[in-house]
């Protein structure tokens, strides 16, 4: 009976830790699409050409983490509500909003793509919740 409870223990210890680093990821991801929207044009003449390569795959793969390994199942909808909410936005020409809208678009974009393969996955997990059911 208690390496029964021991074992339980350990993969409760290791979901614990999936799940803190997804956490992580998700402020991370968040941080860097602010910090990298914000000072875009700085980062684009440091990295150069391939500069755009380098977010999109960070934040792709940021997003894939937080989407396997953060969400439990009544975190689910609010999480689809807000990705769709967040995608509808980043359509919006903000470019137009004099003075913040050189930050506004490039942040939003970036979040965009971070949350968009979290979504996804997460959208897969529960159409799969619903046709086990």
């Amino acid at each position: 009976m208690a390496k029964k409870r021991r074992v339980g223990q350990i993969f409760k210890k290791e979901e614990l830790e999936l799940h803190r680093l997804a956490h992580y990821a998700f402020f991370v991801g968040i941080a860097l699409a602010i910090i990298v929207g914000i000072f875009h044009k700085v980062f684009d003449s440091m990295l150069g050409v391939e500069a755009s390569r380098v977010y999109v795959t960070t934040f792709v793969l940021l997003g894939t983490i937080v989407g396997f390994f953060n969400l439990t199942a009544k975190e689910t909808m609010p999480f689809l509500l807000a990705a769709v909410a967040l995608m509808l936005a980043g359509i919006v020409n903000l470019n137009l909003v004099y003075g913040v809208g050189d930050i506004l678009r490039p942040s939003l974009s970036n979040i965009v793509v971070f949350v968009v393969p979290g979504a996804i996955i997460v959208g897969m997990k529960a159409i799969w919740r619903l046709a086990s059911s």
